[in-house]
């Protein structure tokens, strides 16, 4: 997808000379499959939209396991560095789990352009909103849901994910096992025949 039309078609949608001016300030780069966007603990001072692939965010924990904390399909925009963040330093490490197309803009420049433009800060602050509800979403669910409900509860919030992302990053991210998932979707399953 092209950045331009991304920005037309996204909630909070810019006019189309207003996203081609912000679409401009955008670096597009292939990122191959497997490999880091980002480290958790490294310097990290960017903006970032999926335009084709998928990506996956994690925190890895002082033994080194990994605990999957976010997906991304294109087309979409990565959590805003703000809430990624602590210091300039990245508190995830974001993977491309294929071959993907990526757009970044340093949040330096975006905080310029915002400045710059009362839509251009309307679309970014509505960004910001939608992440920020969306992880308080998610907290609920993993604090108040039981396993099958947060399993209903990613099936609304991510249709098709199961399909698009592994099971064992899935269950990672609703606080299961993969096993546990693996029994959650069999009856599922088996009460959808019934």
């Amino acid at each position: 997808m092209e950045l331009s039309t991304f920005f037309a078609r996204f909630p909070n949608g810019l006019d189309k000379d207003t996203a081609n001016r912000l679409a401009s300030a955008w670096q597009v780069k292939h990122v191959a499959k497997d490999c880091c966007v980002v480290e958790q603990g490294a310097e990290d001072s960017m903006e970032a939209i999926v335009l084709d692939g998928r990506l996956s965010s994690t925190i890895s924990d002082p033994n080194g396991r990994a605990i999957c904390v976010g997906f991304y399909a294109s087309p979409c925009v990565i959590a805003p560095a703000v809430s990624r963040t602590r210091d300039g330093i990245s508190l995830v490490s974001i993977i491309a789990n294929t071959d993907a197309l990526i757009a970044q803009i340093e949040s330096t420049s975006l905080t310029e352009l915002m400045l710059a433009s009362e839509p251009i800060r309307d679309w970014a602050n509505g960004i910001l909103q939608h992440e920020l509800a969306y992880k308080a979403d998610r907290e609920w669910c993993l604090a108040a849901l039981g396993g099958a409900d947060r399993l209903a509860w990613f099936r609304k919030k991510h249709p098709r994910y199961e399909e698009l992302f592994s099971h064992s990053s899935i269950a990672s991210f609703l606080g299961v096992t993969p096993v546990t998932l693996s029994r959650l979707r069999g009856t599922v399953r088996n009460s959808a025949t019934i």
